[in-house]
């Protein structure tokens, strides 16, 4: 059913360098199923500050933070709720009345997804990228009780910096290690991309480890998770992810929270886009 829309309609969005369909999909159909006079569309843009100016002057009333604008927002904002200041980067925007205060629901879905699979907090991790999304599964990782790993980055200066945050090690690569947990938090393999057909990890990596972890949501099989499911590995996808910090950012935007039945319904909805 289609549901009529008014001035009175509110309306959320999401702001990404290479928008997808899998919000904009998971949020309309909540706003449907739930009769909420809601409205949700994703945008990219080339002018961070005007957008987040303009999510304030136009009243929008949630907006979704990704790559590459996690952490270039902040200085935009009124208030950073201690789920985002606690590791410098956003994912969430809440817009009430002109005042943003800002979250960070990423770091839930990792946290989340750690505990469904079982995955031993002892197994030494490698994990790539030095982003805002990279910092949410470092803390996200810390707190889950894991204690050896590797922030694998290029930009040295800012691998040393995440990986001294939590008590982990920096590397440029992994030369001479052959960690048992895998976590791409980098836009390698994302739809869109110069790096579309890319594996973030070679495949002796992969082969080696036992656990391999996408963040990367578009599309839902990226290189990573392809390869890595070839090898009966077992695999987190990035739109596992996305569906369960969506979740938490409906919450965040609307005061209502979905029951399980209807949160499975909207996420396979939203990925068969």
């Amino acid at each position: 059913m289609t549901r009529n829309l008014s001035k009175d309609t509110q309306v959320c969005m999401s702001l990404a360098a290479r928008p997808g369909n899998f919000g904009t999909r998971f949020h309309n159909y909540l706003y449907n199923a739930l009769d909420l006079d809601y409205l949700y569309k994703a945008f990219t843009t080339s002018d961070l500050t005007a957008a987040i100016g303009g999510v304030r002057a136009l009243g929008i009333r949630g907006c979704a933070i990704s790559m590459p604008f996690k952490e270039a927002c902040i200085p935009l904002l009124d208030e950073l709720d201690a789920s985002a200041k606690a590791i410098n980067s956003v994912n969430t925007i809440v817009n009430t009345n002109g005042y943003l205060k800002a979250y960070n629901t990423d770091y839930i879905a990792i946290v989340s997804l750690l505990k469904q699979y079982q995955v031993p907090a002892g197994l030494t991790f490698a994990l790539r990228g030095s982003g805002g999304m990279a910092k949410a599964v470092a803390c996200a990782l810390k707190d889950s009780g894991f204690h050896q790993g590797f922030i694998i980055a290029r930009n040295e200066e800012r691998g040393r910096e995440l990986a001294g945050l939590y008590g982990f090690e920096w590397r440029a690569d992994l030369n001479g290690i052959q960690p048992g947990l895998l976590i791409n938090a980098t836009p390698t393999g994302m739809a869109g991309g110069a790096d579309a057909d890319e594996l973030s990890f070679d495949k002796a990596a992969i082969d080696a480890a036992s656990v391999v972890f996408e963040v990367v949501a578009l599309p839902e099989l990226t290189p990573l998770v392809k390869y890595a499911r070839s090898q009966q590995k077992t695999t987190i996808t990035g739109s596992e992810v996305f569906a369960i910090q969506a979740v938490e950012q409906f919450a965040l935007y609307t005061g209502v929270r979905p029951d399980d039945a209807l949160f499975r319904q909207a996420a396979e909805y939203a990925r068969q886009s």
